[in-house]
Order: C-alpha cells, then sequence, then structure tokens
C-alpha cells in the first residue's frame, strides 16, 4: 500500500484541506492511504484549538484521510524546526513513503535548494553575521538576506508561512535520513491567515474568526466536517477563548521570574519581560503584544506562555517522539497500522496503556494529557470539563464506505 503523509493542524479542517488530500492522492494513485500528523489541543501558533483534537480528527478522516496521529505537545508547540523534526519522524514511523505539504510556490525544486542551503554548515554563521551587523533584524529576516546572497531571489520564498514549513519539513527529512518523498500541493485561494475569502476557500484564521462571531461559513466547509463542528458546538465542547485565557494567566501568574527566565528560549532578559507581562496583562495575546521584540515575535512569545503554563520543559533538538498516538482512523488506516507494526515507533491505540509503557512514553502521554484538563476548562459547557478524559477516551472509528 502506497501511503501519503501529510503535517496539519486543521484549526478547522476546511476546503483547502479536502482540496489536498484529494490532489495528493490524484498524483500518487487514489488507492494511496493518507496519514496525518495533527497538533493536538495547543497549536503552533501558541494557542488553544477551537475545537478539540478528537473533532478534528474525526473531521479529517470523513473527509479524505485514513489515520490522524497526535503531534505530542513539545512539538506541537515548537518552533517551526522543531515542529518539521517531530512530524516527519512520526510520519516516517507509520510507513509514509511520500510526504504532501502546501506551499505558496508549488515548486518542490526550488524549496530544496533553500532546504539545501540551509543545510549548508556555514550558513548558521552566514546569519549570525546579518544579526551581528544589525541589531534591529530579526532571525527570520538575518537568515532571508544570508540566503539572498547565497541563492539570490529564490531566497524570497522563504518569507511566505506555508514555504517555510515546506523547507522546514525537507530539511528535517534530509538531516535525519528519513526515506519521505516531498511533493507540494500549491496553496489555493487565501493567504495562510488571511482575513478574506476567495471563491470556495477561506483560511483557517478567518473561519476560527466566523465560528467564533457565530457567522455562517458552511460554504468553505465540507458538508461531513461541518456536521462535526456544530455537533460540537450543539453540545458545549467549543473553546471560549476568555475562559482559556484565564486558565492559562491562572497558571502563569503562579510562577516565579527564575521559572521563566528557564523556560524554552527563556534567555537574553525575555523570560523577565514575560515576567512583567503576565504581572499586569490580562489576555495572552496582550502578554505578547508587551513582551514581544523584533527577535523574539509574537506567536513565539505565545508558545513560551503555552510553555509554562503546561510545564513544558525544553527538548533537544535530537529529541523526537517516540510514540504515535491514534485520534482517529477509518478502515484503511487500521491497516496502515497493522502494516508498520513493530518498528521503533510505539503506536498507541488505547491510551491508559501509555502508563505502563517506558518512562519517557509515560510522561510524555502524561504532558498531554494534563494539557487536555485545562485545555477542557475553557469549553463553553460546564458537563464537559471534567479531568482525566485524555485518559480514556479511544480513537474514533470511521468505516470506508
Amino acid at each position: 500500500m502506497r501511503i501519503i503523509g501529510i503535517v496539519c493542524e486543521y484549526n478547522p479542517f476546511h476546503k483547502g484541506h479536502e482540496y489536498q488530500i484529494a490532489k495528493s492522492r490524484e498524483l500518487v494513485g487514489e488507492d494511496a492511504a493518507v496519514v496525518c500528523v495533527m497538533s493536538g489541543d495547543f497549536v503552533q501558533r501558541g494557542e488553544a484549538a477551537l475545537f478539540s483534537k478528537y473533532a478534528r480528527a474525526e473531521a479529517a478522516c470523513r473527509c479524505g484521510a485514513d489515520l490522524v496521529a497526535e503531534l505530542p505537545l513539545p512539538w506541537a508547540v515548537s518552533s517551526a524546526e522543531g515542529f518539521a523534526r517531530g512530524a516527519v519522524s512520526i510520519l516516517a514511523g507509520l510507513g509514509a513513503e511520500f510526504i504532501s505539504f502546501g506551499s505558496e510556490s508549488g515548486n518542490t525544486v526550488e524549496l530544496e535548494k533553500i532546504a539545501d542551503c540551509l543545510l549548508d554548515t556555514t550558513m548558521h554563521d552566514k546569519i549570525k553575521a546579518e544579526m551581528d551587523a544589525d541589531a534591529s533584524l530579526s532571525y527570520a529576516s538575518a537568515r532571508e538576506k544570508a540566503l539572498f546572497k547565497t541563492i539570490g531571489a529564490t531566497s524570497a520564498l522563504i518569507s511566505e508561512p506555508n514555504n517555510i514549513l515546506a523547507v522546514e519539513y525537507i530539511r528535517a527529512i534530509k538531516e535525519l535520513g528519513l526515506n519521505l518523498k516531498p511533493m507540494t500541493v500549491r496553496r489555493e485561494g487565501t493567504a495562510h491567515d488571511a482575513p478574506e475569502k476567495s471563491g470556495a476557500f477561506a483560511s483557517a484564521s478567518e473561519l476560527r474568526r466566523m465560528f467564533e462571531a457565530g457567522e455562517e461559513c458552511k460554504a468553505y466547509i465540507p458538508e461531513a466536517a461541518c456536521n462535526i463542528f456544530e455537533r460540537e458546538i450543539r453540545a458545549g465542547r467549543v473553546i471560549d477563548r476568555d475562559r482559556m485565557d484565564t486558565a492559562i494567566l491562572s497558571r502563569l501568574r503562579s510562577l516565579s521570574e527564575d521559572d521563566f527566565e528557564t523556560l524554552r528560549d527563556g534567555e537574553n532578559g525575555v523570560g523577565r519581560r514575560i515576567f512583567r507581562a503576565v504581572g499586569s496583562c490580562s489576555t495572552l495575546d496582550d502578554i505578547a503584544r508587551d513582551a514581544s521584540t523584533k527577535r523574539y515575535a509574537f506567536s513565539r512569545i505565545k508558545r513560551m506562555c503555552i510553555c509554562a503554563a503546561l510545564g513544558i520543559n525544553k527538548i533537544g533538538r535530537d529529541d523526537l517522539p517516540k510514540y504515535a498516538r491514534v485520534l482517529a482512523a477509518t478502515d484503511r488506516g487500521f491497516s496502515v497500522l497493522r502494516e508498520c507494526g513493530g518498528g521503533d515507533l510505539t503506536i498507541i491505540t488505547k491510551p491508559a496503556h501509555a502508563r505502563a509503557m517506558s518512562v519517557e512514553i509515560a510522561a510524555m502521554s502524561a504532558s498531554c494529557a494534563n494539557a487536555h484538563d485545562m485545555y477542557v476548562l475553557a469549553y463553553m459547557g460546564k458537563e464537559h470539563r471534567n479531568g482525566g478524559e485524555d485518559w480514556k477516551t479511544g480513537p474514533v472509528i470511521v468505516h470506508n464506505d
């Protein structure tokens, strides 16, 4: 069986995602399985997902995916590099032969050229030289300048958000020596996080805004996914941002200044800036705006806050997930699991069993379960705010027609 891997957040799943899955199958073969590695309750932009990981995974499997596994929390709220390394390692462990990703470029050759350039051992020094020459430069700007001096105009591609992740996937695959063939689907419609719609497509950011404002958005979400999200809204299993901020702030304000300085990326006075902002601001966005700098961007500060609130310790660059927890699967998805059994990656379909696994797997699973306990505190419906549910919830099974 040919297997296509996709890294995703599906926050929420929409027609652009459905298009990517269909297009990927068109390129590889209609009988190919599609396996996804998806962020859980908290996502890479440094905030809680609008709908639970279970609802988003089910939506994906009802709209073309065959298997959705959770990207463990430390990688889900990491930088683009850490996010990519964790996700592609799981895809490889699940037997994926291809990795499909959206990009503004739509040109794998150009993206590979940038990835190869970043893998050059001299590039780190070139980026550092740009930052030393201009203290106002962010890392991203310094990297683009260094790339331009090496490969010219192609370097401009690294300024687009989906291209950035695409390059990181390719770079991680090469560094880790994984047998994954990159393939890209050109992003259609609106730009990433754009506050507008185009034809049948709207960005995930715009759809979150529409959901939260109670606006009609059925035109931009596949019917099967829309049914799931409407079910979750009726049940009260949708996040209230104010409640989420209160839950996060209550934990942040219980921490000391030393706790913030020992955070992942908390050096150079950034930890102190966050500590001061936590003491005076009332929302996570306000904290990020107050503490961000040209070198420490808004989303990076938000990720640091999430890590502090959830007790996520810094992971080493060479650390990779040891397990894949299945959130949803079709019949074909379970066939994929049977084929990839026996490898180095531990597959978890019964979350409670993780407690009896290796110390590392048990601790990581507990971290994700604790995060879910905080996540549910922000549900609209108080009857769904019980703790301990993450240990009890198995995969959603979607039978192929």
